[in-house]
Protein backbone atom coordinates (compact mmCIF):
# COMPACT_ATOMS: atom_id res chain seq x y z
CA UNK A 1 0.00 0.00 0.00
CA UNK A 2 1.16 3.33 -1.30
CA UNK A 3 0.58 6.40 1.23
CA UNK A 4 1.99 9.63 0.93
CA UNK A 5 2.18 12.54 3.22
CA UNK A 6 1.80 16.63 1.67
CA UNK A 7 2.48 18.53 4.46
CA UNK A 8 4.86 21.98 4.41
CA UNK A 9 5.82 22.09 8.00
CA UNK A 10 8.39 19.07 8.09
CA UNK A 11 8.41 18.54 11.85
CA UNK A 12 4.33 18.42 11.66
CA UNK A 13 4.82 16.11 9.08
CA UNK A 14 7.15 13.62 11.03
CA UNK A 15 4.47 13.63 13.85
CA UNK A 16 1.69 12.87 11.71
CA UNK A 17 4.16 10.22 10.25
CA UNK A 18 4.71 8.90 13.66
CA UNK A 19 0.60 8.28 14.54
CA UNK A 20 -0.02 7.33 11.84
CA UNK A 21 2.71 4.35 11.79
CA UNK A 22 1.26 3.69 15.07
CA UNK A 23 -2.01 3.16 13.74
CA UNK A 24 -0.68 0.52 11.35
CA UNK A 25 -0.15 2.54 8.04
CA UNK A 26 3.53 2.74 6.55
CA UNK A 27 4.17 6.08 4.75
CA UNK A 28 6.18 5.79 2.32
CA UNK A 29 6.85 9.59 0.62
CA UNK A 30 6.53 13.13 2.39
CA UNK A 31 6.37 15.96 0.32
CA UNK A 32 6.36 19.81 1.41
CA UNK A 33 5.01 21.86 -1.81
CA UNK A 34 2.40 22.00 -4.16
CA UNK A 35 5.44 22.37 -7.15
CA UNK A 36 7.76 19.19 -5.37
CA UNK A 37 3.93 17.79 -5.38
CA UNK A 38 3.02 17.78 -9.36
CA UNK A 39 6.55 16.65 -9.67
CA UNK A 40 6.12 13.65 -7.77
CA UNK A 41 2.60 12.53 -9.33
CA UNK A 42 4.12 13.49 -12.90
CA UNK A 43 6.72 10.37 -12.40
CA UNK A 44 5.05 7.90 -9.46
CA UNK A 45 2.19 6.05 -9.61
CA UNK A 46 -0.06 7.65 -7.10
CA UNK A 47 -0.69 6.41 -3.99
CA UNK A 48 -3.68 4.52 -2.25
CA UNK A 49 -4.20 7.63 0.50
CA UNK A 50 -2.90 10.69 1.31
CA UNK A 51 -2.53 12.61 4.20
CA UNK A 52 -2.91 16.36 2.27
CA UNK A 53 -2.11 19.63 4.47
CA UNK A 54 -4.87 22.68 2.71
CA UNK A 55 -2.12 25.61 2.53
CA UNK A 56 1.04 24.90 1.51
CA UNK A 57 4.35 27.58 1.26
CA UNK A 58 3.61 28.23 -2.32
CA UNK A 59 -0.80 27.51 -2.80
CA UNK A 60 -3.46 25.66 -1.59
CA UNK A 61 -3.02 21.91 -2.03
CA UNK A 62 -6.31 21.41 -4.34
CA UNK A 63 -3.90 23.11 -7.02
CA UNK A 64 -2.16 19.59 -7.42
CA UNK A 65 -5.39 17.99 -8.30
CA UNK A 66 -6.89 21.18 -10.98
CA UNK A 67 -3.37 20.49 -12.54
CA UNK A 68 -4.20 16.91 -13.03
CA UNK A 69 -7.35 17.46 -14.16
CA UNK A 70 -6.83 19.79 -16.46
CA UNK A 71 -4.57 17.50 -18.03
CA UNK A 72 -7.46 14.40 -17.81
CA UNK A 73 -5.09 12.86 -15.44
CA UNK A 74 -7.29 12.49 -12.67
CA UNK A 75 -5.86 11.94 -8.88
CA UNK A 76 -8.41 9.19 -7.76
CA UNK A 77 -6.30 8.77 -4.54
CA UNK A 78 -8.47 8.70 -1.09
CA UNK A 79 -7.56 11.62 0.64
CA UNK A 80 -7.26 12.28 4.65
CA UNK A 81 -7.07 16.53 4.82
CA UNK A 82 -5.09 17.30 8.00
CA UNK A 83 -5.11 21.22 8.38
CA UNK A 84 -5.76 24.41 10.37
CA UNK A 85 -8.21 25.69 8.85
CA UNK A 86 -11.88 24.78 8.95
CA UNK A 87 -13.17 26.77 5.42
CA UNK A 88 -12.35 24.55 3.10
CA UNK A 89 -14.42 21.61 4.17
CA UNK A 90 -17.16 21.89 1.40
CA UNK A 91 -13.73 22.40 -1.63
CA UNK A 92 -12.65 19.47 0.45
CA UNK A 93 -15.08 17.23 0.15
CA UNK A 94 -15.50 17.47 -3.64
CA UNK A 95 -12.45 15.47 -3.93
CA UNK A 96 -12.34 11.79 -2.89
CA UNK A 97 -12.10 12.45 0.69
CA UNK A 98 -12.27 10.96 3.87
CA UNK A 99 -11.51 12.85 6.50
CA UNK A 100 -11.49 16.10 7.18
CA UNK A 101 -9.14 16.78 10.51
CA UNK A 102 -8.22 19.83 12.15
CA UNK A 103 -4.99 20.60 13.84
CA UNK A 104 -3.69 20.37 16.19
CA UNK A 105 -4.92 16.33 15.01
CA UNK A 106 -6.78 14.36 17.87
CA UNK A 107 -5.42 10.73 17.38
CA UNK A 108 -8.52 9.45 18.29
CA UNK A 109 -10.16 11.56 15.40
CA UNK A 110 -7.41 10.51 13.23
CA UNK A 111 -7.65 6.64 14.65
CA UNK A 112 -11.39 6.89 13.06
CA UNK A 113 -10.29 8.71 9.73
CA UNK A 114 -7.59 5.61 9.32
CA UNK A 115 -10.37 2.84 10.13
CA UNK A 116 -12.42 4.05 7.07
CA UNK A 117 -9.90 4.36 5.09
CA UNK A 118 -9.03 0.24 5.98
CA UNK A 119 -12.93 -0.18 6.11
CA UNK A 120 -12.86 1.17 2.65
CA UNK A 121 -10.08 -0.99 1.04
CA UNK A 122 -11.40 -4.35 2.61
CA UNK A 123 -15.00 -3.52 1.10
CA UNK A 124 -13.21 -2.36 -2.35
CA UNK A 125 -16.23 0.30 -2.18
CA UNK A 126 -15.29 3.71 -2.73
CA UNK A 127 -18.59 5.86 -2.55
CA UNK A 128 -18.33 8.45 0.22
CA UNK A 129 -20.16 8.40 3.91
CA UNK A 130 -22.54 11.30 2.39
CA UNK A 131 -24.05 10.85 5.90
CA UNK A 132 -21.27 11.97 7.77
CA UNK A 133 -20.40 14.37 4.93
CA UNK A 134 -23.80 16.24 5.11
CA UNK A 135 -23.44 16.32 8.92
CA UNK A 136 -19.80 17.84 8.56
CA UNK A 137 -21.09 20.46 5.66
CA UNK A 138 -24.41 21.25 7.38
CA UNK A 139 -22.40 23.75 8.63
CA UNK A 140 -18.43 23.60 8.16
CA UNK A 141 -17.56 26.98 9.44
CA UNK A 142 -19.61 26.44 12.56
CA UNK A 143 -16.81 27.48 14.98
CA UNK A 144 -16.96 29.26 17.34
CA UNK A 145 -14.52 31.99 18.54
CA UNK A 146 -14.00 33.28 21.79
CA UNK A 147 -15.79 36.29 22.36
CA UNK A 148 -14.79 37.67 26.22
CA UNK A 149 -12.43 36.91 27.92
CA UNK A 150 -12.90 37.17 32.02
CA UNK A 151 -9.87 38.41 34.58
CA UNK A 152 -9.50 38.16 38.14
CA UNK A 153 -9.05 41.76 39.99
CA UNK A 154 -8.77 40.89 43.63
CA UNK A 155 -11.70 39.40 44.43
CA UNK A 156 -13.92 40.00 41.54
CA UNK A 157 -14.01 38.94 38.16
CA UNK A 158 -13.64 41.74 35.01
CA UNK A 159 -14.77 40.43 31.81
CA UNK A 160 -13.02 41.73 28.54
CA UNK A 161 -14.41 41.98 25.27
CA UNK A 162 -12.65 40.87 21.88
CA UNK A 163 -13.08 43.97 21.13
CA UNK A 164 -11.39 46.11 23.63
CA UNK A 165 -8.20 43.74 23.16
CA UNK A 166 -5.00 45.62 21.82
CA UNK A 167 -2.99 42.26 22.24
CA UNK A 168 -2.13 39.21 23.83
CA UNK A 169 1.47 38.56 25.26
CA UNK A 170 3.63 36.62 27.52
CA UNK A 171 6.53 37.67 29.98
CA UNK A 172 8.12 36.42 33.09
CA UNK A 173 5.63 33.26 32.38
CA UNK A 174 2.66 34.61 32.80
CA UNK A 175 0.01 35.47 29.94
CA UNK A 176 -1.53 39.27 29.93
CA UNK A 177 -3.99 41.13 27.45
CA UNK A 178 -3.18 44.71 26.58
CA UNK A 179 -6.66 46.88 26.16
CA UNK A 180 -7.30 49.86 24.20
CA UNK A 181 -7.48 51.87 26.86
CA UNK A 182 -4.12 51.15 28.05
CA UNK A 183 -4.49 48.79 30.44
CA UNK A 184 -3.15 45.40 31.27
CA UNK A 185 -4.84 42.18 32.57
CA UNK A 186 -2.95 39.14 34.13
CA UNK A 187 -4.91 35.92 32.25
CA UNK A 188 -5.03 32.46 33.65
CA UNK A 189 -4.04 30.85 30.06
CA UNK A 190 -1.54 30.47 27.48
CA UNK A 191 -0.79 32.24 23.99
CA UNK A 192 -0.89 28.23 22.44
CA UNK A 193 -4.50 27.98 24.15
CA UNK A 194 -5.60 31.81 22.91
CA UNK A 195 -4.23 31.62 19.89
CA UNK A 196 -6.74 28.45 19.18
CA UNK A 197 -9.48 29.84 20.73
CA UNK A 198 -9.83 33.72 18.63
CA UNK A 199 -10.44 34.14 15.22
CA UNK A 200 -7.43 33.37 12.71
CA UNK A 201 -8.44 35.93 10.29
CA UNK A 202 -8.11 39.11 12.84
CA UNK A 203 -5.43 38.17 15.04
CA UNK A 204 -1.86 37.06 14.41
CA UNK A 205 0.61 35.31 16.26
CA UNK A 206 3.60 37.42 15.09
CA UNK A 207 6.09 35.29 17.74
CA UNK A 208 6.35 33.42 20.71
CA UNK A 209 5.66 36.43 22.65
CA UNK A 210 2.64 38.71 21.27
CA UNK A 211 -0.70 37.88 19.06
CA UNK A 212 -2.13 40.76 17.84
CA UNK A 213 -5.51 41.96 16.09
CA UNK A 214 -5.50 43.10 12.75
CA UNK A 215 -7.91 46.37 13.87
CA UNK A 216 -4.95 47.44 16.27
CA UNK A 217 -1.93 48.01 13.60
CA UNK A 218 -1.13 51.08 13.55
CA UNK A 219 1.81 51.17 12.05
CA UNK A 220 4.50 48.42 10.60
CA UNK A 221 7.93 49.23 10.03
CA UNK A 222 11.00 47.70 7.90
CA UNK A 223 13.39 46.11 11.34
CA UNK A 224 16.63 44.73 11.24
CA UNK A 225 17.23 40.87 9.94
CA UNK A 226 14.34 40.78 6.98
CA UNK A 227 12.15 41.50 10.15
CA UNK A 228 9.25 43.78 10.55
CA UNK A 229 8.16 45.94 14.01
CA UNK A 230 4.29 46.65 14.45
CA UNK A 231 3.79 49.90 16.09
CA UNK A 232 0.16 49.59 18.54
CA UNK A 233 -1.84 52.28 19.76
CA UNK A 234 -0.79 52.51 23.24
CA UNK A 235 1.51 49.31 23.98
CA UNK A 236 4.94 50.95 24.24
CA UNK A 237 6.42 48.48 27.21
CA UNK A 238 8.50 46.40 24.02
CA UNK A 239 8.86 46.37 20.89
CA UNK A 240 6.57 43.92 18.74
CA UNK A 241 8.72 41.95 16.53
CA UNK A 242 7.25 40.26 13.46
CA UNK A 243 9.53 36.99 13.82
CA UNK A 244 11.64 36.59 10.58
CA UNK A 245 9.96 33.19 9.91
CA UNK A 246 6.48 34.39 9.98
CA UNK A 247 6.84 37.98 7.77
CA UNK A 248 5.49 35.95 4.27
CA UNK A 249 2.58 34.15 6.41
CA UNK A 250 2.19 38.11 8.17
CA UNK A 251 1.96 39.56 5.27
CA UNK A 252 -0.73 37.75 3.10
CA UNK A 253 -2.43 37.80 6.68
CA UNK A 254 -2.60 41.67 6.12
CA UNK A 255 -3.65 41.15 2.50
Amino acid sequence: MNILIIEDEKPAARLLQRKVEKLGLQINTMLHSVEEAIAWFQNNPHPDLIFLDIQLSDGLSFEIFEYFDKAQQHIKSAVIFTTAYDEYALRAFKLNSIDYLLKPIDEEDLEVAVNKFKARTQSQNISLDFEAIKRMLVNPVEKEYKKRFSVKIGQQLKVISIDEVECFYSENKGTYIHTLDNRDYLIDSTLEVIEAEINPKEFYRVSRKFIVPLKAVKEIQVYSNSRLKIILPTYKDDEVIVARERVGDFKEWIG
